[in-house]
């Protein structure tokens, strides 16, 4: 009796001491230092180590939000989105020809184009669109994910981030490859969703529709949460991107000026002050090209 009632303080007082041990080891641990990531210049490195200096001990959810196309993986010629679901309709000739032919004359940068392509899956499975983007990546987009940016995004995770993409194509057809190659969990990646019914894509479109202004607002919506860093590459991106509340990040800005516009994206970016980082994309040899061979869509223009 004797020998346990000591026992037990003794053992109280060695795990009491093992777990103050343990603490002061987590706590000796040095914070992770930051990688300069290879294929961005020295000025764009100094930016981030700045920025991830400023971020150590910031309270709350880490969050940064990327666009998806043109801006984490290559869109030249052609979106992955266009691309995959042309190549789809061309193979099924009798799906869904009513909303291919709405599609042909819109701007690829539309409302009503970017809910189309959600319409065109109607009657679909979420894991049979999941399994064609995957499919659609393996086969023709493997090669286009940018390494800079998948650097920084491991950077990102390796400072305890959560990362997000807020993307203007199909959830359902970006949230398999892009979850797996970035190794993000497949609900942070948000795009134009639709109602799922037993399972299967329906026409009843979720709001907000994640394109220009309705970026943020999906950020505000889906995310929760400000985000520190906030990356695009167009003026699709504008409004998110703004709502960064330490860092605003461009990838390939267009120089030209649009129509409507006073001034380029670009001269924009400087203007305000973002990191502006540039990264190689061109149409691989080979590349299937269907959006363009078999329906006319517009390329979209290379970066060297």
């Amino acid at each position: 009796m004797i020998a346990r009632c000591c026992l037990r303080p003794l053992a109280t007082g060695l795990l009491a001491g093992l777990a103050l041990a343990g603490c002061a080891h987590s706590q000796a641990l040095p914070a992770p230092s930051f990688e300069p990531v290879a294929g961005f210049d020295e000025a764009a490195n100094a930016r981030l180590a700045q920025f991830f200096a400023e971020t150590k001990d910031h309270p709350g959810r880490k969050v940064a939000v990327f666009d998806g196309d043109g801006t984490v993986f290559g869109q030249v010629p052609h979106y992955l989105a266009d691309e995959c679901l042309y190549a789809h309709a061309k193979a099924h000739p009798e799906k869904k020809p009513e909303v291919i032919q709405a599609m042909l004359p819109q701007s690829n940068v539309s409302h009503p184009y970017v809910q189309n392509r959600v319409f065109f899956f109607e009657g679909d499975t979420l894991e049979s669109v999941r399994e064609l983007g995957e499919r659609c990546f393996r086969e023709t987009y493997p090669t286009k994910m940018y390494p800079p940016m998948r650097a920084l995004v491991d950077e990102l995770k390796e400072h305890g981030f959560e990362v997000w993409i807020v993307t203007a194509s199909p959830e359902a057809l970006y949230q398999g490859f892009l979850s797996r190659e970035l190794g993000i969990p497949i609900t942070n990646v948000v795009g134009v969703k639709s109602v799922l019914h037993g399972g299967r894509i329906t026409n009843r479109i979720i709001a907000p529709v994640p394109q220009d202004e309705g970026k943020l607002e999906a950020i505000e919506t889906f995310v929760q949460e400000r985000p520190l860093l906030v990356g695009g590459n167009s003026r699709g991106d504008k409004e998110m991107i703004e709502y960064a509340a330490k860092l605003s990040l461009i990838v390939n800005p267009d120089e030209f000026v649009a129509p409507d516009q006073s001034e380029s994206v670009a001269d924009y970016a400087k203007k305000q002050g973002w990191l502006i980082v540039r990264v190689r994309d061109v149409a691989e040899p080979g590349f299937p090209g269907v959006s363009t061979a078999d329906f006319k869509i517009k390329q979209n223009k290379p970066h060297e």
